[in-house]
């Protein structure tokens, strides 16, 4: 009986990654490539490692090789990152907080009016900023909650190494203000009522 009971709690422990939402998020591939497929096994991994169920607010993914990471219409992942979980788990964390902030527009809008006092002059493309200056003090918001959100799953070592390597690769400005000055963007979610509940 008690071998029973063991071979029970083992078979539902090897279980456990489907309760991880694996089985939620439907992956499907842009052009079908080998590249595409690895990220595609990367991602399912990673659901099925880390509980990233708290963060998930669109279950569909694309996976485009020629694609920049984007979450509407379909959250869109790229390759880039097939030899680093930590960065394609970011990422996807990344685009799954546009839909979070998304389904928040008002208080999403008062706390980039809020943004807008506490760090004037924020710049609009190129490496250092977002498409345009709205996007680059919504990326103020996505990035900080993106922040918080792999601490949470990988702890605060590798998330500082990631977010130190986000802010010399894109959106520089913006991870540098999320490396550097947290508590002000902080406050300003927490007074638009913009935390994401675990």
């Amino acid at each position: 009986m008690r071998r029973h009971s063991w071979l029970l709690l083992v078979a539902l422990l090897s279980g456990r990654g489907l309760a991880f939402g694996q089985a939620a998020v439907s992956i499907t591939l842009k052009h079908g490539t080998a590249g595409e497929a690895a990220t595609r096994e990367q991602l399912q991994r990673l659901l099925a490692t880390y509980d990233l169920s708290p963060w998930l607010h669109t279950k569909a993914v694309v996976i485009d090789a020629q694609a920049i990471p984007l979450s509407h219409p379909v959250l869109t992942l790229h390759t880039r990152h097939a030899k680093d979980d930590e960065l394609l788990l970011s990422t996807y964390v990344h685009e799954q907080l546009h839909w979070f902030l998304t389904e928040r527009q008002e208080q999403t809008d008062l706390a980039i009016g809020d943004l807008r006092k506490a760090f004037p002059n924020a710049p609009a493309g190129g490496r250092a900023g977002a498409r345009d200056e709205y996007s680059t003090y919504l990326h103020l918001l996505v990035c900080f909650l993106e922040q918080q959100a792999v601490v949470q799953v990988v702890g605060e070592l590798k998330a500082k190494q990631v977010m130190e390597f986000w802010a010399t690769d894109h959106y520089t400005w913006v991870y540098r203000q999320v490396l550097d000055h947290g508590q002000e963007i902080a406050s300003v979610i927490n007074a638009r009522h913009l935390q994401h509940a675990r």
